[in-house]
């Protein structure tokens, strides 16, 4: 793995250094006269159906815009990502810049932008079309200023953040991915606003429960095990679990299903459940509570069965595990974040979530996810919501940390050697 990158200033130095620099003040000037432009931009990326799985279109026409904005090898990896490097005076340190590029909605789902008002309605608006735009208007702005760095940046545009995604696209960056061993460091842009620094990572389990039986009527054949009777005896199990406050612990289930009738014992019936919390340990404790539960639920509906009827069949998959672990929040990729915000006049908020940043922070590579500016509500439903004013405040933070983790070379052009 690739060394981490140190700085020659302290934070705080290096960003009124930048501040200082004509180069940065011309892409925060880009940022500003730029702002009907990003967002039309932000409407056309939304518009393009990303579903679970299904994020082909969206990453092409990616790989296209950062083609035309100049970016090196702009490619489409083999699960999917979409990247191109924007090339330092060298190659390290190597610091990757990223978005993610699916949805939570299914294939179907309208993603037709409306405005009301100032605001931007449409089902992934922000999450993450607020991100991915960030990248285009970043690296556009990098090339308007002709900014000369040190370091190299890659750009990414990842798949399967959300849900049963289960971060494949991260983990393949950071796997088998042709830039795997000489990343550096991570900063992903998730949502709006501007003085949220995601420096811990929120680790989450998630199970399909399955239950089989032999199914029957509701009169005739009343005494077969009901797999919706386990299920809602292990459901309220989990419910009576007394989940800590702090360190903050959840507990979902977010999905159910089964049955044909209302006068049909089922013969199949599933639930999807998410486990979180802030602390591995409790995770642990949690997890293991839940996969006792639902075996006593099963068993405990066996138990009542009719003599000589076949027990419920238990199938417990595991479908999502995301790890945990924290960037400290003294690291030069925090400060700097901390340093760019309160720069700009924003109180800086270290945070915990679930994000592409788990997978660098798990294998101690200093990463951060960061607001692209603007706010936003109702994420993960239909009704999601943007409102990019004040987005430039989101973009200039970003330029600062990312030209910080790089190095800039003030007052130098880009192809000057």
């Amino acid at each position: 793995m690739s060394t981490t990158p140190t700085l020659t200033l302290t934070p705080a130095k290096s960003i009124e250094e930048m501040l200082a620099s004509p180069s940065v003040q011309v892409a925060f000037s880009f940022f500003d006269s730029q702002q009907e432009e990003i967002t039309e931009e932000q409407v056309r990326i939304c518009s393009i159906p990303a579903p679970p799985f299904d994020e082909k279109k969206r990453a092409e026409y990616l790989r296209l815009k950062f083609s035309q904005l100049g970016l090196e090898d702009a490619q489409i990896d083999e699960e999917g990502n979409c990247l191109a490097l924007r090339r330092g005076r060298l190659l390290s340190p190597l610091l990757v810049v990223s978005a993610h590029l699916d949805t939570v909605f299914p294939p179907g789902t309208d993603f037709t932008v409306r405005r009301l008002g100032n605001k931007l309605l449409a089902p992934g608006i922000s999450d993450d079309g607020c991100g991915l735009v960030a990248l285009l208007a970043i690296a556009q702005a990098l090339d308007t200023a002709r900014i000369v760095t040190e370091g190299s940046i890659l750009f990414v545009g990842t798949v399967g953040e959300e849900g049963a995604g289960n971060l494949r696209g991260v983990r393949y960056l950071f796997g088998k991915g042709e830039w795997a061993s000489r990343i550096d460091a991570f900063i992903s842009f998730d949502g709006g606003g501007v003085d949220r620094i995601t420096n811990g990572a929120l680790g989450s389990r998630r199970y399909r429960v399955r239950l089989r039986g032999a199914g029957g009527h509701s009169w005739a054949d009343f005494g077969v095990s009901n797999p919706i009777h386990a299920l809602g005896r292990a459901i309220s199990r989990l419910a009576s679990y007394p989940a800590p406050k702090r360190p903050r612990t959840t507990f979902n289930v977010g999905r159910i299903e089964g049955g044909s009738s209302v006068n049909a014992i089922p013969g199949d019936a599933v639930m999807e459940v998410d486990l979180r919390s802030a602390s591995e340990h409790e995770l642990l404790r949690l997890d293991a509570f839940f996969r006792r539960a639902v075996r006593e639920a099963a068993d405990e509906e066996n138990a009542t069965r009719r003599k000589d009827d076949l027990p419920l069949e238990l199938n417990l998959q595991l479908i999502g595990e995301r790890p945990s672990g924290e960037t400290p929040a003294d690291a030069p990729i925090v400060e700097l974040a901390k340093q760019a915000t309160r720069a700009l006049g924003f109180t800086p908020r270290l945070d915990q979530a679930s994000t592409d940043s788990n997978v660098p922070i798990s294998l101690g590579i200093p990463a951060i996810t960061l607001g692209g500016g603007g706010s936003s509500g109702n994420s993960h439903t239909i009704d999601e919501w943007y409102d990019p004013s004040d987005r430039e405040i989101g973009l200039k933070r970003a330029l600062l940390v990312i030209l910080g983790m790089v190095r800039i070379k003030g007052g130098e052009e880009k192809g000057e050697t």
